[in-house]
């Protein structure tokens, strides 16, 4: 009989300590806080998609979610983080394109964007603008190539980064229309802005929802639109495609990451709440209004696209000869 009893408690006692060591068993995701990391400063938009993501989250999940900014190094610092971090669903990465042009532009990285992450779904699209000054003589993308080709390496285009995917949308669109400008370099947003409306510099491309008051205005003037499809925000704005280089589409994007090694069913419980978020009516609207279109695609297609566009940014900084940082 003792052994019996013997054999029973130790039974209870395996049990327990197997539920002990079992989250899933234990503890149903979520069941804590969640921390979206954002690899920039607060404010921008990257920052303002992700709050209101992770608002919205946090009542579906009825749990906490945190964003946090954790910006250095084009993106790398924030990323390294949720490398690093356990591979449990309560780190997610939120990033831009930066993450499939950080391979190819860094001579190297404390983390492989491909092996160390699972993507787990597109956000959104972003478009982009080619814009220039009132004063800049060309009015569309073809009359702005048809001028570039009459003074080679006469004009010149501003840029805030090398090797940023503004940088690289001119790039391609240089080498798709086989034209060459000049990069004159500026330190952020604001002072290449200023070059622009004062006619410092000819051309540049840039976010529609950072450009958008200003085209508004009259101050800037949208050549085209880099994305497949015309912007609702400004639906009078042809794209590249149908107005000077047919087939040409530069679209960035928004995504969130966690580790590589996350359980597929924590991985898919994101992705399912994210999804639903994204369709919401009233939150594509806000994202719309924003400058993005909604995506919410799967963790497959998203990590079709995201090794797609690891290869492709890799060639244009190859064909381009753009240094490594």
């Amino acid at each position: 009989m003792r052994q019996v009893r013997f054999a029973l408690v130790m039974a209870m006692a395996v049990a327990v300590c197997m539920a002990a060591h079992s989250p899933v068993l234990a503890q149903p995701y979520p069941s804590k806080p969640i921390r979206v990391v954002v690899p920039f400063a607060a404010g921008g938009a990257v920052d303002q998609l992700a709050r209101i993501m992770s608002a919205r989250l946090q009542e579906s999940f009825g749990q906490p979610v945190v964003v946090e900014n954790r910006a250095g190094a084009g993106g790398t610092t924030g990323a390294n983080d949720v490398a690093k971090a356990a591979p449990d669903g309560y780190t997610i990465l939120q990033h831009t394109n930066g993450q499939a042009i950080s391979p190819a532009i860094y001579k190297s990285l404390p983390f492989d964007p491909t092996r160390d992450f699972i993507p787990v779904t597109q956000l959104v699209a972003t478009s982009t603008v080619l814009v220039a000054s009132p004063k800049f003589p060309a009015r569309s993308a073809k009359e702005m190539i048809a001028l570039a080709k009459t003074k080679p390496g006469g004009l010149n285009y501003g840029m805030t980064g090398v090797g940023n995917s503004l940088h690289l949308t001119m790039e391609m669109f240089k080498r798709a229309a086989g034209i060459d400008l000049q990069a004159i370099p500026y330190r952020g947003d604001a002072p290449l802005n200023t070059a622009l409306i004062a006619g410092e510099i000819d051309v540049a491309v840039v976010p529609l929802a950072a450009i958008l008051p200003h085209v508004k205005s009259g101050a800037l003037r949208a050549l085209a639109v880099n994305s497949a499809e015309r912007s609702a925000l400004l639906p009078d704005v042809p794209t590249v495609s149908e107005n000077a280089i047919p087939g040409f589409e530069a679209s960035g994007w928004q995504g969130w990451f966690v580790p590589a090694k996350t359980p597929p069913e924590v991985v898919a419980a994101i992705h399912r709440e994210t999804a639903k978020i994204i369709g919401e009516l009233a939150i594509a609207k806000r994202l719309i209004a924003m400058g993005n279109e909604p995506v919410g695609s799967t963790t497959e297609v998203f990590t079709a696209k995201f090794r797609d566009d690891v290869a492709r940014f890799a060639k244009v900084i190859k064909e381009a000869g753009i240094p490594l940082q």
